[in-house]
């Protein structure tokens, strides 16, 4: 069977292919099959030409032994193999006995193509016909047609086997390429994924731990700026204020962390946020010493994700405010509908009330090192196909947030 298997494989694509040395070997055992097949043939086939003699078994020979480089060099072993044969038929020897040779050498050229060499054989072989039967008459060209039939089917089914070799390349490389896209695919949703994971958990934390700092501020400040006017029931306030927070931020985090774990079993605490939320985070800047401006203008409801992404986008920019401009800041915020979008603008007066401590265009003093915030709203805002902008106010001091989000669904 693998005689069988290795007398139909054609030579391999490059970068594939066997050392010499192994095709050598295997084809010299085909060779050695073959020039067994053609002495038995040259023995006891009778009435096909005269018998063989020492000139006889020479060019026999000479027409099977190049076939154990018929894979390595296909074109000279067919030239060879055909050049001996002919004289051999030349000399009327056993004319059955090289043909298992002759066949297997043009079977090898054909298969391993390319293709207008096929052709040029095939042609070559058509040409012989005509030219034979014109010369010789239709009872010579008769005989030399049906010997010539069984060469051209052996041409015909190495161009097969060609023709099926290069199919399956093929079929391997699509599957080849469509693992690495896979791949690859699979590569950018995880790296989309764990930036998006990033960017709730820099939301969340960030503005909840600068609650958390600002409101400790002030208990410190309640409790050590003067002892004897200590007023307890702010600093339970405060100190409250800052457990919800923290209450908060553990149902919001503990959702967080469930997507990241890809938990299916468990169900999320509750709806993403939304526009209905943003009454609730003017509320804790507020608490945190801010005054807040809050003009809310979207009485139709608004896609899920264009929601909840308002809804971090004023939570981001609240939380630069209070980290940035510092106590009694003034900060405007405005969400309204303006028909297919919503616009969302944040604007404070920071440096007025934060002794002068000018902003960078990114939303951070000079002091501050860089972060993520801005960059995250953008990527929010992106990713929904809205846009945002951010940077120093050019009516006054201060910083302003500006953001276009879509309002209604997208088209199927």
């Amino acid at each position: 069977m693998s005689v069988i298997r290795d007398l139909l494989q054609p030579a391999r694509p490059e970068g594939e292919e066997d050392p010499e040395h192994r095709v050598f070997r295997r084809d010299g055992a085909i060779a050695a099959c073959v020039g067994l097949l053609c002495a038995t043939l040259a023995v006891t086939v009778e009435h096909d030409g005269g018998p063989l003699d020492a000139l006889g078994w020479l060019l026999l020979a000479g027409a099977v032994v190049p076939l154990a480089w018929r894979r390595l060099r296909p074109l000279p072993v067919l030239v060879l193999c055909l050049a001996f044969a002919a004289l051999y038929h030349a000399l009327d020897y056993t004319h059955a006995a090289p043909f298992a040779a002759s066949a297997l050498a043009i079977f090898t050229a054909a298969a391993t193509g390319p293709r207008r060499r096929t052709l040029g054989m095939a042609v070559l072989v058509v040409a012989v016909i005509l030219g034979v039967w014109g010369s010789t008459g239709p009872e010579v060209g008769l005989e030399m047609l049906q010997v010539s039939g069984w060469i051209l089917a052996v041409i015909a089914f190495g161009e097969a086997v060609r023709l099926h070799h290069q199919y399956l390349a093929a079929m391997r490389e699509r599957a080849e390429r469509a693992e690495r896209t896979r791949e690859q695919e699979a590569a950018r949703r995880v790296a989309e994924e764990r930036v998006r994971i990033a960017r709730d958990l820099h939301d969340l934390l960030a503005h909840t731990i600068t609650l958390i700092g600002v409101r400790a501020s002030v208990a410190s400040h309640l409790l050590t700026a003067g002892p004897e006017r200590l007023d307890r029931a702010a600093v339970a306030e405060t100190l409250d204020s800052i457990s919800g927070t923290c209450r908060d931020a553990k149902a919001d985090l503990r959702t967080t962390l469930q997507v990241l774990r890809g938990d299916g079993e468990r169900q999320s605490e509750g709806p993403l946020p939304g526009l209905a939320g943003l009454p609730d985070l003017a509320r804790a800047a507020e608490a945190a010493g801010a005054r807040v401006e809050l003009a809310l203008d979207a009485a139709e409801p608004v896609p899920q994700a264009s929601g909840a992404a308002a809804y971090r986008i004023v939570q981001e920019a609240l939380t630069n405010a209070v980290r940035h401009a510092g106590a009694e800041v003034l900060i405007r915020v405005s969400v309204r509908r303006d028909g297919p979008d919503l616009r969302i603008r944040v604007q404070d007066d920071g440096p007025a009330a934060n002794g002068g401590a000018v902003p960078s265009p990114t939303g951070k003093t000079a002091a501050d090192p860089p972060g993520y915030g801005i960059a995250g709203m953008r990527e929010r805002a992106r990713s929904i196909g809205g846009t945002l902008l951010a940077g120093a106010r050019e009516d006054g001091p201060g910083f302003v947030v500006t953001a276009r989000l879509p309002a209604q669904e997208a088209p199927r």
